[in-house]
């Protein structure tokens, strides 16, 4: 089984994302970690039930990896063309115990696994060659955390609690059975859209409030 493990704003830069973030929910996300081994950093918010977001960026200090950087993040040009349009909850991260399993047949749309980092593994993530993100963000990145719990305690908690998640595509039903067939734990609410949109209603110390 799939379970959701993280929601990602995937940003021009951190200060965008974490600007976003505040704008949305009132609160200050304060820096998570830098990926040396992936050319990225990120600032990071528990959302309760081990669920956490993620606001991820290229890191314009870090060592270009030896392979296409995850959720898209090579291509610039796309990242900013999302965000102008207001596509910035942009995906999101599924855990699965045996990620061999569930790729089995399944590369084209998730990609190929990488373990992670690359001197002392500790983790494996999937990612398409390219870096692009599976089925344009419609399909979860895969991560298989090989038996170990992410720690919440490096996460904040502000009092932020995730209440829903949705997604909108203009090929709906598609993208559900999708879900049914990967038995995805709390997968996103699918409806029909226009184009791809993600939608998260939070809970927060000053009411509820939307990220998108």
């Amino acid at each position: 089984m799939l379970r959701l493990d993280h929601l990602t704003v995937i940003a021009p830069t951190l200060t965008d994302g974490v600007g976003h973030v505040g704008a949305c929910l009132g609160l200050d996300v304060p820096f998570g970690q830098r990926h040396g081994y992936m050319g990225t950093h990120n600032h990071l918010l528990q959302l309760g039930d081990t669920v956490y977001l993620e606001i991820v960026a290229l890191d314009p200090e870090g060592e270009p990896p030896p392979r296409a950087r995850w959720f898209g993040l090579d291509d610039q040009r796309m990242v900013r063309a999302d965000w102008d349009a207001g596509r910035r909850l942009r995906g999101w991260v599924a855990r699965v115990d045996g990620i061999d399993a569930v790729l089995a047949g399944r590369e084209q749309v998730f990609g190929r696994k990488i373990s992670l980092p690359w001197s002392q593994p500790a983790f494996d993530f999937a990612i398409p060659d390219d870096g692009s993100l599976p089925l344009g963000g419609a399909a979860p990145s895969l991560i298989d955390r090989r038996g170990k719990p992410r720690s919440m305690a490096t996460i904040a908690d502000l009092g932020a609690r995730l209440c829903s998640f949705a997604l909108e595509h203009p090929e709906a039903e598609a993208i559900a059975a999708l879900y049914g067939e990967l038995a995805i734990d709390r997968p996103p609410a699918v409806s029909h859209g226009d184009s791809l949109r993600y939608r998260a209603l939070i809970d927060t110390p000053a009411g509820q409030r939307e990220l998108f």
